[in-house]
């Protein structure tokens, strides 16, 4: 074959080139970008490359004010966000937002005098720092702390606020924010105001929060010479919408959570950023009575890498009912454009987007924002400037000023901010709210957490959940107050069971998910670890409080147990004291009980406590008295004691009762007694797993 000569050479590249170019176009070079993608490229949103340096993103996005938050539920996330955009509007701060899990903290010292870090910190469960916040936490208070720089004390510069979410009815009140304020302290930073402490057990966390954060203002504005402006809204996101798009183009996210689950790629880890789409293996009423129900549901994650402990938590991610989204966009004026494709766009470097985007309305409002909760006191003065006419504007404005008149008109309706914009305006439209303004102001919707009612050595790959449906009669509201997620749940257990003339209010969930991913019964869930956990020695004594769904833990608990002992372990004595109405009723598991019975013979005792059955009301705390006697003979023994329920009631008087019982049965004083209690929660040998 002749030789090719230099010309001929580049004559068949170039071919070559631009033959290799013209059928890769679109899919090696030339690819469209989404100029409004958000950071959900991978299920948990975080950006290649960020900088977990806290100065350097500081100095790059030219901010002088750093919120960071430790949020489990999403409170203390949504409270950060209204101090960012409180300092932008009122006092021209520039401020971000930030999660405590996206940086380090060994140079907080290098933070300039001139600037301000705040902290919101939600504690959790037994004194514990939020998922989010475990390494900072760890860090801070850690004996051998220590910084880059050489700073004595090392936060001599360090100027910071603090606010904490707790609730009175746990034994750590706080503790979070109390042992990092402490910390800090210690370490030569500069707290400006109090420490603000919210106490959800008391249901006063928002006018808590409210009530700290002026004179907190204040107390900044003077130490950094701030100087206060009158607050004018300023949009975080703006709001394109996409003409060349529709709800069935391929890109555009209808619910799904992330591309992943957008593309039919979604594989683990699955946690709090990314859901596994269960199947729902069984579902079927425990309740006997026909106004109330309970759900026990066998969630299958056999198909995904998921595992968990018994005593852990499951998450459902529920969806919001129709009639409710219905409610909300009409009201906003949006019922016509709510299949419009939009992308929302964060205004400044350091916002996220608190859901993927290409969206349309109705997937946000549907998927994404906690429409059914209660409204806010200080997000109805931000929408006052927005009312469409003057009495609206002047009621809006009283409703947002004045705590008793907002709590006379709003707290015993259960109002959301639907019904609430609905009834100041007699229905008038409220068209000229922008719609960034509700992604800001409305928390986004959250996972609802559910203790396992299963033994994970029993059914390693199903979860069962023992669930109440919420469902409350309200004077003077349209419809019942109903819980989201339990109402979800009933919807699919209906669905699944083909139940006659299920209600319209169920009917309105979006049962089959977007694009119909969730036929076949599937609900989005993950695992949360707890530390609510059996003693590893099996023949220790275990005492288990646990009226109506506070049993749940304790099927998989006593299920474990009974399965031990077929195994021919050495299973020590198990005490369950139950309460509930009627054991005509609601008497959970009944049969399922006496099984148990037969496995674990007379180391199995159960304690009934039915309250509406005598002349005079019993409950739990009541029979645990009864026993007194055996209860202290078990605690010499070291017997492990649960309680799961109402942490504002029965807790605190099973707790009570307890300490009765030690002083009792030790022969010392009660205040001797209260402080074996705090011992034993100290030991693990007294646990909670409570809810208020």
């Amino acid at each position: 074959m002749a030789e090719l000569d230099t010309l001929d050479v580049i004559v068949l590249g170039a071919i070559l080139v631009g033959t290799v170019a013209y059928f890769t176009k679109g899919k090696i070079w030339g690819v469209t970008k989404d100029p409004y993608a958000t950071a959900f490229a991978n299920a948990n949103g975080a950006k290649a490359g960020r900088t977990r340096n806290i100065v350097e993103k500081m100095e790059e996005s030219g901010k002088n004010c750093i919120i960071f938050y430790g949020s489990q539920t999403g409170t203390a996330e949504d409270y950060a966000s209204r101090l960012a955009k409180e300092g932008k509007s009122r006092f021209g701060l520039e401020t971000m937002v930030a999660d405590l899990e996206e940086y380090d903290f060994d140079n907080l010292d290098s933070i300039p005098s001139d600037k301000v870090v705040m902290f919101v910190l939600a504690t959790y469960g037994e004194g514990e720092p939020t998922d989010n916040a475990v390494e900072f936490y760890e860090f801070i208070t850690g004996e051998d702390v220590s910084f880059e720089g050489g700073n004595d004390p090392p936060l001599s510069n360090l100027n910071y606020v603090a606010f904490g979410l707790g609730n009175n009815t746990y034994e750590h009140y706080n503790s979070m924010v109390r042992n990092v304020n402490k910390a800090l302290e210690k370490l030569g930073g500069n707290r400006i105001g109090e420490a603000g402490e919210g106490d959800d057990g008391a249901g006063t966390m928002e006018e808590d929060f409210l009530a700290w954060k002026d004179p907190m203002w204040t107390a900044l504005a003077e130490k950094m010479g701030l100087e206060e402006r009158e607050a004018v809204y300023e949009p975080v996101f703006g709001i394109v919408e996409r003409e060349g798009l529709t709800p069935e183009s391929p890109e555009v996210y209808l619910g799904e959570p992330n591309k992943m689950h957008l593309e039919g790629t979604a594989r683990g880890p699955f946690n709090t950023h990314n859901p596994y789409i269960a199947p729902i293996a069984e579902s079927r009423e425990i309740f006997t009575v026909k106004d109330r129900n309970c759900l026990h549901l066998e969630v299958d994650i056999s198909g995904s890498n998921l595992s968990y402990q018994t005593g852990d938590h499951i998450a459902i991610w529920p969806t919001n009912p129709g009639d409710e989204v219905d409610r909300f966009l009409d009201i906003l004026g949006l019922t016509e454009k709510r299949n419009q494709v939009i992308s929302v766009k964060a205004l400044e470097p350091t916002a996220k987007v608190p859901f993927p985007t290409p969206t349309t309305y109705d997937a946000i409002v549907r998927y994404h924002l906690e429409i059914c909760a209660p409204v806010s006191r200080q997000f109805v003065s931000t929408l006052a400037a927005f009312a469409p006419n003057e009495g609206a504007k002047t009621e809006m404005t009283r409703l947002g000023g004045d705590k008793d008149y907002f709590h006379e008109k709003t707290g015993a309706h259960f109002l959301n901010i639907s019904r609430l914009l609905a009834s100041v305006s007699k229905g008038t439209k409220w068209d000229q709210v922008p719609f960034s303004a509700f992604i800001e102001g409305v928390t986004k919707l959250q996972p609802r957490y559910y203790s396992i009612s299963s033994s994970s050595l029993v059914q390693p790959k199903k979860i069962s959940i023992t669930a109440v449906v919420e469902n409350q009669q309200v004077p003077g509201r349209d419809g019942p107050f109903r819980g989201v997620a339990t109402n979800y749940l009933l919807a699919l257990k209906q669905k699944q069971n083909g139940d006659p003339n299920p209600e319209p209010y169920g009917q309105s969930y979006e049962i089959l998910g977007p694009r119909n991913k969730y036929d076949g019964i599937h609900v989005p869930v993950h695992v949360r670890h707890s530390n609510f956990k059996l003693p590893s020695d099996p023949s220790r004594p275990i005492i288990m409080v646990g009226p109506g769904t506070g049993v749940a833990p304790f099927r998989g608990f006593i299920q474990e147990r009974a399965k031990l002992a077929q195994e021919g372990a050495n299973v020590g004595r198990t005490l369950l004291f139950f309460g509930c109405r009627k054991r005509s009723d609601d008497f959970l598991y009944e049969k399922e009980w006496e099984e148990y019975k037969e496995a674990l013979g007379d180391n199995f005792e159960m304690i009934n406590a039915f309250s509406r059955e005598g002349p005079k009301k019993v409950y739990v705390q009541h029979r645990l008295q009864e026993r007194a006697k055996e209860v202290g003979e078990l605690l010499q023994q070291k017997a492990f004691f649960y309680v799961c329920g109402d942490a504002a009631h029965m807790a605190r008087e099973v707790n009570a009762v307890l300490v009765k019982i030690i002083a009792e049965s030790r022969g010392v004083s009660e205040a001797k007694a209260e402080e074996i209690v705090k011992s034993m929660r100290a030991a693990n040998q007294y646990q909670e797993d409570v809810w208020s």
